[in-house]
C-alpha cells in the first residue's frame, strides 16, 4: 500500500487545526500518512483520492490499547513510521484558584501523558531502523505563561522539558526531536477546542476575566496561517541542519525573545545572591 516507499508520517489530532492542514499538505506532497482522531467520521474525507498513501485510524491518545493498535496497524500497512507528530491537545481557561481538578487532570492526560504514550509506542521501531523524527506540539505558551491559562502552560512546559531530555537520549540513535511553538493561529484552539471554567471571583475579573474575553473575541481573527505553519513544520523536519525548536508566527518569535530579555534581567538582578549561595572558594 505504500507510496513508492515515501516517508511515513503518523499524525494525531487531525480533525481540526494544524493536524488537518498538515495532513492535507503531506498527502499533496506524496508522503504516506496515518491520519488519526477520536472520531474517524471527521477525518475520513482527508483520505479521498489517496487510497494508496492514506490510512485513517481511530485514536484517543489517552487510550493505550488504541495507541498500540494504531501503531501496529500503521507499521503493518506501511512497514515503518518515520515521523510522529504529537499534535493532539487543547486549551483550558480558568483562574488557578478556580481550576477544577477533573478538567486539570483530563488536560494533562491528553496534552502530556498522551504524548508520552505515543512517543513510547513509536520509539522501538525508530530505534530498530536507526532513524526517525518526533515532532511534539508545544506552544509559545510552553515558553511563556499568562493569566487564565496556567494549567495549559503547565502541560506545555512539561512537553518542553520532556522533549529536551528526549532529544539528548535519542540523538545517538539517529532519531531527531522537534518542538513546535506556535503563537496565535487561526485554528479552533481558543474556540470550540478549549475547555473553560468561568471565573466567578471579582478579584480575577481584571486579569483572568479580561484575558478570557480577549481570547474569545480574537478567535478566528489570528494572523497565524495554519497552512503556512504546517509547511514550515515539513520544511523543518526535512532540514539538513535540524534544530530542537521551531517558533511559528511573528508574535511567537517576538514573545520568545522578550522572554529571553526578561530572564536575563532577572538573573542579573540577583546575580550576587545567586553566586553567594555557594561555598566560598577557600571552603570547597
Amino acid at each position: 500500500m505504500d507510496n513508492n516507499n515515501a516517508p511515513v508520517w503518523f499524525v494525531t489530532g487531525c480533525s481540526t487545526g494544524f493536524g488537518r492542514e498538515l495532513v492535507k499538505l503531506l498527502l499533496q506532497q506524496n508522503y504516506n500518512v496515518v491520519i488519526t482522531a477520536r472520531d474517524t467520521e471527521k477525518i475520513k474525507d482527508l483520505a479521498n483520492g489517496y487510497n494508496t498513501s492514506a490510512l485513517v485510524l481511530p485514536l484517543d491518545v489517552t487510550n493505550k490499547q488504541q495507541i498500540a493498535d494504531a501503531v501496529e496497524k500503521a507499521t503493518t500497512t506501511f512497514g515503518k513510521i518515520d515521523v510522529l507528530v504529537n499534535n493532539a491537545g487543547y486549551g483550558y481557561f480558568t483562574s488557578i484558584e478556580e481550576g477544577e481538578e477533573e478538567k486539570i487532570r483530563a488536560q494533562f492526560e491528553t496534552n502530556f501523558f498522551g504524548l508520552v504514550s505515543m512517543t513510547q509506542a513509536v520509539l522501538p521501531g525508530m530505534r530498530k531502523q536507526r532513524k526517525g523524527h518526533i515532532v511534539n506540539f508545544s506552544s509559545i505558551g510552553g515558553l511563556r505563561a499568562f493569566a487564565a491559562t496556567a494549567y495549559y502552560h503547565a502541560t506545555k512546559f512539561a512537553v518542553e522539558a520532556l522533549s529536551e531530555s528526549l532529544s539528548q537520549e535519542v540523538a545517538p540513535l539517529g532519531i531527531k526531536v522537534l518542538l513546535v511553538e506556535p503563537g496565535p493561529f487561526r485554528t479552533d484552539w481558543a474556540g470550540r477546542s478549549t475547555a473553560r471554567t468561568e471565573t466567578q471571583l471579582d478579584d480575577y475579573k481584571d486579569t483572568v476575566g479580561k484575558r478570557m474575553s480577549a481570547s474569545l473575541e480574537g478567535s478566528g481573527k489570528q494572523v497565524g496561517d495554519p497552512v503556512r505553519g504546517s509547511q514550515a513544520i515539513i520544511d523543518a523536519v526535512n532540514s539538513e541542519k535540524p534544530q530542537l525548536r521551531l517558533l511559528l508566527g511573528e508574535m511567537a518569535y517576538n514573545m520568545a525573545n522578550e522572554k529571553l530579555t526578561m530572564l536575563k534581567e532577572n538573573f542579573e538582578a540577583w546575580k550576587d545572591l545567586s553566586i553567594g549561595a555557594d561555598f566560598p572558594e577557600n571552603e570547597r
